[in-house]
């Protein structure tokens, strides 16, 4: 059906086609040189990252593969962690020319919230064989009591 009224009328068609090429045009404009526009890492999300949890704490896990300790910088607040830092990718040979470019160099930044308040000044964090572990404690108000039945 939607197909009989978009392409039954040549000219409806045509419509929408210019339509989306002036929402091209637009954002193009608000985004001018798209190389620069984005400064942080153009490839997808980075760093992966799992999120998981217990009883007590919850347990960031992110792949940070080639990335030194001193390049990352974790941050907490009430209910959520900071992971940012800088991903440096050594130049190329003068001349080199790429055949498959997928390892993209810069800064990167990523905001977890987790579902519960925490204890930011007991957070905990280690670097190992490019999978960072941050550990991080949830607040007492946030963790299940037992409640005994009379």
């Amino acid at each position: 059906m939607i197909y009989r009224r978009v392409f039954s009328n040549p000219w409806r068609f045509r419509n929408m086609l210019e339509e989306v090429d002036r929402m091209r045009q637009t954002m193009d404009r608000w985004l001018g040189d798209r190389e620069n526009a984005f400064p942080t890492l153009r490839a997808g999300v980075f760093p992966l990252v799992n999120l998981t949890e217990n009883k007590d704490s919850f347990f960031i896990r992110a792949e940070l593969p080639g990335i030194e300790k001193e390049d990352l910088e974790i941050l907490a607040t009430a209910n959520s962690v900071s992971i940012s830092g800088e991903r440096k990718i050594p130049a190329e040979e003068e001349g080199a020319r790429y055949h498959r470019r997928e390892r993209e160099g810069g800064n990167f930044s990523r905001m977890i919230t987790l579902g519960a308040e925490i204890q930011p000044d007991k957070v905990e964090a280690g670097l190992k064989n490019g999978v960072l572990t941050v550990t991080v404690p949830k607040a007492e108000i946030a963790k299940p009591k037992q409640i005994a039945i009379k």
